[in-house]
């Protein structure tokens, strides 16, 4: 993934959600701790924040939430372990976790207030400097940090900027929905958003999916809107507040999303990232060749016997 030099100094991480549908692998460990081969989803995101250029990682936690603040602390005995062992590889994958250059800052998430909530939890640590969201659900793999892509957005409309891709109209109901004035090109000017709208009042099938940066005034819409949808307070109305005062873009950023926070996009994203992980990738592939070959020996014929049965 190559970095992005931007000025945007903060990324939080909303990772007070208990995960229910991952029970019970998330009963005692955060969803945001599954691991996708041998990283946790929450160092994808922290990697891909850093890769944009920021330096201050804020994380908005709840109950059991422990395991995310042990993974970035560093832990003395297992190094020196490591290094007693002469394990210099998994030494340095240890270390190399959390960079020395960047800071992590843990903001207890009081009630489970909804998403627009835990980004106001986050206010004290950002300040009045514009900030990344990134939604560790939505692991995205691309060339370029998708952070990054949206903080270039950023320095050339000097105003907020949504990750957005297209969904089956079908799924508008899972989103938080944009309507974008001409609907042409990677970026666009919000022209309204609503969130989880049924598809038939859905004004488009474009869905934003996890990566934010939101310009500071965000906070003072988020203290004012009130408690939404499912009693919440909602980003998305927070977002549409701010509409009304300044400009807000869509950006159809470059780069494959897995949806993590489904069984099925967590399998898939596995699969994908196992299938290119440079010491693995090899042997995996070769691995899931033989599950091809065995269910095509098992597959039945038109007389509904297996191919093994043919031969006899």
């Amino acid at each position: 993934m190559r970095t992005v030099k931007t000025a945007i100094r903060s990324a939080v991480f909303p990772v007070a959600g208990r995960g229910t549908r991952f029970l019970p692998a998330t009963k005692a460990s955060p969803k945001e701790m599954l691991p996708v081969v041998d990283k946790p989803l929450i160092q994808y995101a922290v990697e891909e924040a850093l890769a944009a250029g920021a330096r201050r990682l804020v994380f908005v936690t709840g109950a059991s939430k422990r395991a995310i603040e042990d993974h970035f602390d560093s832990d003395q005995e297992l190094e020196s372990m490591l290094q007693r062992q002469g394990k210099s590889d998994l030494l340095n994958q240890l270390r190399s976790v959390l960079p020395s250059y960047a800071s992590c800052i843990y903001i207890r998430q009081p009630a489970p207030l909804g998403l627009g909530h835990a980004v106001l939890c986050a206010q004290p640590a950002v300040g009045a400097e514009p900030f990344f969201v990134h939604l560790a659900d939505d692991l995205i793999r691309s060339e370029v940090a998708c952070l990054g892509q949206m903080a270039e957005v950023y320095e050339a409309k000097r105003a907020s900027v949504l990750g957005v891709e297209v969904v089956p109209h079908r799924d508008t109901d899972k989103y938080g929905i944009v309507e974008v004035e001409g609907e042409r090109g990677a970026i666009g000017r919000v022209c309204s958003i609503v969130e989880k709208p049924k598809s038939a009042v859905a004004p488009s099938n474009l869905a934003v999916v996890g990566r934010y940066v939101l310009a500071p005034a965000i906070f003072e819409h988020l203290q004012r809107i009130g408690r939404g949808a499912g009693g919440e307070i909602q980003l998305t109305d927070g977002i549409a507040s701010l509409m009304r005062e300044e400009a807000v873009y869509a950006y159809r950023f470059q780069g494959k999303r897995y949806d993590c926070g489904s069984k099925l996009g967590y399998l898939q994203a596995t699969v994908e990232y196992a299938l290119g992980h440079e010491q693995l990738g090899r042997d995996f592939r070769r691995y899931l060749r033989t599950l091809d070959v065995a269910r095509a020996a098992a597959r039945p014929t038109r007389t509904g016997r297996g191919r093994r049965a043919r031969g006899k």
